[in-house]
């Protein structure tokens, strides 16, 4: 029994010691959706958070509804989610334009679900319609305004590329033409797979497309983005998604990431995405030199 007594006396020693060689044994699981944009995001708050003395996990290539269910049940502590989606897609409310209401929605409706929302960034991948820069000179278009004016007045006039989602979708082109006053006639509009619209406009197949406002292709082709200056596109702005127990236990999440976050905009992140899958740069490296960049400055 003494030997027994003992045997567990050493092993509750070894597990006291380990635990204390771990970095103040903080422990987090950061998630990733499936696509470039979130691995740079995971990567970079990863970097961060190991240099601030957490042992990370990362998880990579959820889908939206799994990484939603793996927050809320702790599987990931935290990831980086756009506010538009949780409010429409996890949530099933309207989506919000002004980014800080939409903030604060989201806080408001996510507490009960043991959701926390912190660290709302600048970087908004919204909607977005794009023409080429010397098409959009040519004929005077720097705004949806000026675009919904000109097919008024020549309505056969421009073909637009869009998927079919955005082309049916009450905060796509049916919703744009309501609130901006315009019609595209259907003849004008082609339909397509999410991406192609790109090689389309590029090729001169169409002359107005819709995208999102990181696509790194908007920077590879020099494309223009018309200013959505009624404000008609919800916010899907970033912010970081953490289960609230996990921030009770790290309160200082917040403030870490709180360099990140002042340094995420559209044009950062568009840059980011351009490198990794227009110059082919690896997540890793990338993630790094932002982070040298812009994070480690004196």
């Amino acid at each position: 029994m003494k030997k027994r007594l003992s045997l567990f006396a050493l092993l509750a020693a070894l597990l006291l010691v380990l635990s204390s060689c771990s970095p103040g044994g903080k422990n987090i699981t950061v998630g990733a959706k499936t696509f470039t944009e979130q691995l740079l995001l995971a990567k970079m708050t990863t970097f961060i958070l190991e240099d601030n003395g957490y042992n990370v996990e990362e998880i990579q290539n959820l889908g939206s509804s799994a990484m939603r269910q793996a927050i809320e049940t702790q599987q990931v502590d935290m990831t980086w989610e756009y506010v538009g989606t949780a409010l429409v897609s996890y949530l099933g409310v309207d989506p919000v334009v002004d980014k800080n209401e939409a903030m604060e929605t989201i806080q408001e409706l996510d507490k009960e679900n043991g959701v926390a929302w912190t660290n709302l960034t600048d970087a908004n991948n919204v909607y977005v319609l794009a023409m080429k820069q010397e098409k959009a000179d040519e004929l005077g278009i720097d705004t949806i305004s000026d675009l919904a004016a000109y097919v008024e007045d020549n309505p056969e006039e421009l073909s637009f590329g869009m998927e079919t989602e955005f082309a049916n979708r009450q905060d796509g082109l049916p919703g744009l033409e309501e609130h901006y006053g315009f019609q595209v006639p259907d003849t004008n509009i082609r339909e397509m797979e999410i991406g192609l619209y790109y090689s389309a406009l590029n090729n001169d197949e169409i002359d107005v497309t819709e995208g999102f406002s990181t696509d790194p292709q908007i920077k590879s082709l020099d494309l223009k983005i018309l200013e959505d200056d009624q404000a008609f596109f919800p916010s899907y702005n970033l912010a970081a998604s953490i289960n609230q127990d996990t921030l009770d236990e790290h309160p200082e999440l917040t403030e870490l990431l709180e360099p990140l976050q002042n340094a995420l905009n559209a044009d950062s992140l568009r840059e980011l995405n351009y490198q990794v899958d227009i110059e082919q740069k690896s997540v890793e490296r990338v993630a790094k030199d932002f982070l040298e960049a812009n994070l480690l400055k004196d």
